[in-house]
């Protein structure tokens, strides 16, 4: 009787050390899983990222900025008598 209830219990323990086991592996799988679609993520804002840089310099041109000023705001150079130095 005794070595049924030893066996029984080793049993048990062994079914449940390996179902352990297995759930391990699939949540350890599901983490894989959510890491390399965060990564792919990344890559995108990574991308984003990049675009949006290069769209900021491409916008912040002095040639492009002075030609909307001129022909957005009606804005014009002023003549050299027209400017005013103030010394600190």
């Amino acid at each position: 009787m005794k070595g049924k209830t030893l066996l029984a219990a080793s049993l048990s323990l062994l079914v449940g050390s390996a179902l352990s086991v297995v759930y391990c592996k699939y949540r350890s799988r599901q983490v894989f899983i959510d890491i390399q679609n965060i990564e792919k993520q990344l890559d995108k804002y990574e991308v984003d990222w990049g675009r949006l840089q290069l769209e900021l310099t491409t916008l912040a041109e002095h040639n492009r900025v002075e030609i909307i000023a001129r022909n957005q705001l009606s804005m014009v150079i002023p003549k050299q008598k027209d400017i005013v130095f103030i010394k600190p």
